[in-house]
């Protein structure tokens, strides 16, 4: 099966919408995007769930849901609420959910920081809490720490 990168994936799920006469706003379908790629079908799932008289509207706060909180978290990262973020995560994500967190981090370096030099910094710290995953007896608590350093790394 073949993956596409993230600007395909936008891309498609932007054609997606317009093909169904909804204005795809850009920053909206963003968050749509960050918090389910690469799953095309679980994306287009949220969007078709948040669409509103011709329009894309940003997730709910108060919906229940799995991925409710993937995409709460997404707000507060792009709001540089990185600790909110951190205890959004910490409450809702199972520790099988751990790694997949990890890897969306890695994938959404340009949300924790603008600046490439802090993004190099932020895949070290990244790096460095999935090898210490494998050896800890709570992964929530290695998140933390993890998502800890990078609100620093981002708050200067």
């Amino acid at each position: 099966m073949e993956t596409i990168d993230k600007n395909e994936f936008t891309a498609r799920t932007a054609e997606i919408l317009i093909a169904e006469k909804i204005d795809p706003d850009i920053e909206i379908l963003d968050t749509y995007v960050k918090a389910s790629f690469p799953d095309l079908r679980k994306c287009i799932n949220m969007i078709q769930q948040n669409c509103r008289d011709g329009k894309l509207v940003p997730p709910a706060t108060g919906d229940s849901g799995q991925q409710d909180y993937r995409l709460q978290m997404v707000e507060l990262f792009k709001q540089g609420k990185i600790n909110e973020a951190r205890k959004l995560v910490c409450a809702q994500a199972r520790p099988e959910e751990c790694e997949e967190i990890y890897r969306w981090l890695y994938d959404n370096l340009d949300i924790i920081s603008k600046n490439e030099d802090n993004q190099d910094k932020a895949v070290l710290i990244i790096k460095q809490g999935l090898v210490d995953h494998s050896f800890v007896a709570d992964p929530e608590i290695n998140l933390a720490s993890v998502m800890i350093k990078l609100a620093r790394l981002s708050n200067g």
